[in-house]
């Protein structure tokens, strides 16, 4: 195992328990929880699959991803709710993990398709926030990547760098993954937040003409 795949598989680790723990909020049963984790784990290559042309049956070959992914969402759903509230407190840490390794994953099946810039960059985004997205629209909740801390621009920023760089050598995507971990770490530790312009609906004046 490379250590891009042991990345993935903490990733995957990660993404799955937010899913299984996000179910279990929601009061789902345990069917639900391993659906709602799987899809938090591998949501994101699914659709960047149908996004770059890759058959998305290719999921089935990631045995190893899909067993651990598993185990874990097994594990969280009968462990004790005092252990859940401790891994909830260093989340960020090993969702940033997992944002950082499947952005970079999803950039370089990009580069491998050789499509153009942009598409690498969606490419990187969508596996990075895709699986979180969905996860958060089957809970029936606002996507937070949309919504909250800088995430899906730390992907994209990934996703960047591997289209117009010369990513070649192993040292090359192991110091842009450092700095995709690195700056979700400063946005959630500072809460840098994209600029914001809420719609207020217009009021009626006194003379009945809308201001």
């Amino acid at each position: 195992m490379d250590v891009f795949q042991l990345f993935s598989l903490i990733g995957t680790i990660a993404f799955a328990v937010s899913g299984a723990i996000v179910a279990m909020e929601e009061e789902y049963d345990i069917l639900g929880v391993f659906v709602l984790g799987l899809i938090t784990a591998f949501g994101g290559g699914v659709v960047r699959n149908l996004l770059i042309g890759v058959p998305v049956t290719s999921l089935w070959n990631q045995g190893l991803f899909l067993k651990t992914a598993g185990v874990a969402i097994l594990i969280v759903f009968v462990l004790p709710m005092a252990w859940i509230h401790h891994w909830k407190r260093s989340e960020a840490f090993f969702d940033a993990i997992g944002l950082a390794a499947f952005a970079i994953q999803g950039a370089m099946y990009a580069v491998d398709a050789k499509l153009p810039l942009s598409a690498v960059m969606v490419a990187a985004m969508l596996t990075g926030i895709g699986g979180g997205m969905i996860r958060d629209i089957m809970a029936g909740r606002k996507p937070l990547v949309l919504k909250d801390e800088i995430y899906a621009v730390w992907a994209l920023a990934a996703g960047l760098a591997v289209g117009i760089g010369e990513m070649k050598a192993t040292w090359h995507l192991i110091v842009l993954f450092l700095l995709t971990v690195l700056f979700r770490m400063l946005s959630v530790h500072y809460k840098w937040k994209l600029p914001r312009r809420k719609y207020v609906q217009a009021r009626s004046g006194e003379n009945g003409v809308e201001s």
